[in-house]
């Protein structure tokens, strides 16, 4: 028997691998299957080099564990270790602390990973005790066995072992229970051992036999040895990958799309990746590419390899060349990977463009569910807008597709506006703002629908993107004003005619939450609506920007603002104003009259000060100024009472409010009820 020390010089190794080298413990069961694998392969590619000319037989690697014992063993029929190499790869791990080692290690820390060593041992992660049953597969080994208790003692002795391969038994530690129950197991080795490139056996296949489940003789082979992604795309069919997808997310609808990926320069990557269907809850479908190194399950974090908005994408990524660190879980940022990252964005854009040109229908047939991923991309990846500019769509309000480009000489007849601009509308809801449609066709203009999650936030990038241009929702303004091709014509009202009106109808604005109404009066001619709600497109787009970029949140919180546009052209605008005037002018005469004076008396005031230094001011005439100031102020106030008591008893009035809201989906509940009654009574 000999004994010995681990070669570490730190009192003891085992707590700077729970803490520092691996980050999840669950791990180590990946570290201990895989390693049984690499010592398999090797085994193969020996007999494949002619440098082992015994019969393979059966290579499984088999997990099993033992409850009552506490064990979990992982058994390989791979090359086996001798004495000496037991020595090389297990005892002797020098180093002298933690950042000296990963300085050491820092650029073949991949490759200790998969050989006996670092790998081997994370399984001190979750055992008090290692055992190692191994013999070589070289002519004349012996079996020996190493033994461990999670200090840097350890003990090698003869064993018992007929042929070449290694058993590894763990004697899982109390506060680790968890890993020696059945499903737990069967779980871990299904999340990362699923691929490996041998066949990996936990336990017997069951079936169902006189009321209970039953083991069979057949071994339960949780992996898939040559997965999809292995196999040449020429040789595989549609429905071949549309099951792979099923594999892997089994509750899924069917994928859109799919891009094989099989490239061996400048560096190894093979991989599927799926475009899922999805129209929302961009957060939610994150997480679901899955990164192997050599078919061994890494993460499913790939935001390192993945330009960020293809972490929509659904599928399997797997590379040798991928930098990890000593756990395999974390990646390390280099040129590498940003060079992947590079690769892969040109791929799916690539692929994009080959789908767009070879079945346009069918690829406007599925853009409602694609266009979120190209807008992501748009918004997000800095020159992903040139290459998805040639397949990137714009949808109108009828339901027809067109490029960027179609859509532009489509539009550029018709709406530029007197400043040489051109002028996108669009709708988010065809049917809220259906009116407003309609009023942009009769137009003879054309009103693109974007009702998509990230469609609003493009606009801006898209702005910047296409010369002389700007988007603007139908809603934002009335319809002479969304597309200014000439000066508007001019309001023949007076400027107290003006006020008046806009008064007779502000003060009877509904009270909302975080709403604002102000009121209008232009002239919009005979024909148009007596009244309309507009929103201000700037304002509305700064609120909804908030709501995906950080630091714009000021915007969200400020209430909603909306102008009601009064046309002064319109025979009940104007019937409003006439009945105002006739039943207020007499109570309304003394008031204006007092307000003109006092106006004309402050006016008066400031020309004599203005003129003075603000020390030759005196208090009499400070107070003289303030008391006419106040004077105004309570003309102006018993005038807008008056307003608002006339107002407040004129039906068509707050019929024509309840129209604008109605249209704007803005009126409910008890407001909405008094509209109903009302109009009934305007029928009668």
């Amino acid at each position: 028997m000999q004994k010995g020390n681990i070669g570490v010089t730190t009192e003891n190794i085992f707590p700077v691998i729970k803490k520092f080298l691996y980050s999840d413990h669950e791990i180590f069961l990946r570290e201990m299957v895989s390693n049984a694998v690499d010592a398999t392969q090797k085994l193969k590619t020996l007999a494949q080099n002619g440098e082992y000319k015994q019969e393979l037989g059966d290579l499984t690697v088999r997990v099993s564990m033992d409850a009552d014992k506490g064990t979990i063993t992982i058994s390989d029929h791979g090359i086996g270790m001798t004495e000496e190499e037991i020595d090389k790869y297990i005892n002797q791990i020098a180093f002298s602390g933690v950042t000296d080692f990963m300085e050491k290690y820092k650029d073949t820390a991949n490759s200790i990973i998969g050989h006996f060593g670092l790998g081997f041992y994370s399984s001190f992660m979750v055992s008090k005790k290692v055992e190692i049953v191994t013999k070589s597969y070289k002519e004349g080994s012996k079996a020996v066995k190493w033994s461990c208790d999670g200090s840097p003692a350890y003990e090698i002795d003869d064993a018992e072992r007929a042929e070449h391969g290694s058993d590894i038994i763990l004697y899982i530690d109390d506060d680790c229970k968890e890993f020696l129950d059945k499903y737990k197991l069967e779980g871990l080795l299904q999340k990362y051992c699923k691929f490996l490139a041998v066949p990996v056996a936990f336990g017997k296949k069951t079936e169902w036999k006189d009321g209970k489940q039953v083991d069979t003789d057949e071994d339960n082979i949780i992996n898939n040895v040559e997965p999809l992604w292995t196999k040449t795309p020429s040789t595989l069919k549609d429905e071949d990958y549309k099951s792979f997808y099923r594999t892997l997310y089994p509750m899924s609808d069917e994928p859109l799309f799919w891009i094989h990926l099989n490239v061996d320069y400048p560096f190894n990557l093979t991989g599927i990746l799926y475009f899922p269907k999805i129209k929302s809850n961009i957060e939610l479908q994150k997480n679901k590419i899955q990164l192997y190194c050599n078919q061994v399950f890494v993460t499913d974090q790939v935001e390192g390899i993945v330009p960020e908005f293809l972490t929509l994408l659904h599928g399997v990524i797997d590379s040798p060349d991928i930098p990890l660190n000593v756990s395999r879980s974390y990646l390390q940022s280099d040129r590498e990977v940003k060079k992947i990252s590079t690769y892969i964005t040109k791929k799916v854009a690539d692929r994009l463009k080959a789908i767009f040109g070879e079945d346009r229908k069918q690829y406007e047939e599925k853009w409602d569910d694609l266009k979120l991923f190209i807008n992501y991309g748009i918004l997000s990846e800095e020159g992903f807008y040139d290459r998805a500019k040639d397949f990137a769509l714009m949808k109108d309000v009828d339901g027809k597709y067109f490029t960027f480009d179609e859509y532009k000489k489509l539009i550029e007849a018709s709406q530029k506006d007197k400043d040489d601009t051109l002028v996108y509308l669009y709708a988010t809801d065809k049917e809220e703002q259906y009116s407003y449609i309609k009023a942009a066709q009769d137009k003879g203009y054309s009103v693109l629908l974007l009702d998509g999650q990230l469609d609003v936030p493009c606009i801006q990038t898209l702005e910047q993107k296409f010369e002389k241009s700007r988007f603007t929702r139908v809603d934002s303004d009335i319809i002479d004003r969304l597309i200014v091709k000439q000066n508007a014509p001019k309001n023949t009202l007076s400027q107290e005619e003006s006020d008046n009106l806009s008064a007779v109808f502000s003060t009877q604005m509904p009270k909302l939450d975080k709403t604002e109404f102000m009121v209008q009066v232009d002239a919009l001619g005979a024909d148009a609506r007596p009244v309309v709600i507009t929103q201000n497109e700037w304002m509305r787009r700064m609120k909804e920007m908030s709501r995906f970029q950080a630091g714009m949140g000021f915007y969200g919180q400020m209430p909603d603002s909306y102008t009601l546009v009064l046309n002064s052209d319109h025979t009940l605008v104007k019937k409003v104003l006439n009945d105002a005037q006739t039943a207020l002018s007499d109570e309304l005469k003394p008031v204006e009259s007092e307000l003109k004076g006092q106006e004309a008396r402050l006016a008066a005031l400031n020309q004599a000060q203005d003129k003075k230094k603000p020390e030759e001011i005196t208090q009499e005439e400070k107070d003289d100024k303030q008391q006419t100031q106040k004077a105004i102020d309570e003309q102006k106030q018993k005038k807008q009472q008056l307003i608002s008591n006339y107002a407040a008893k004129n039906s068509i009035v707050h019929q024509l409010i309840d129209l604008a809201l109605l249209q704007n989906g803005m009126l409910k509940g008890e407001a909405l009820d008094k509209f109903l009654k009302r109009s009934v009574e305007l029928i009668g």
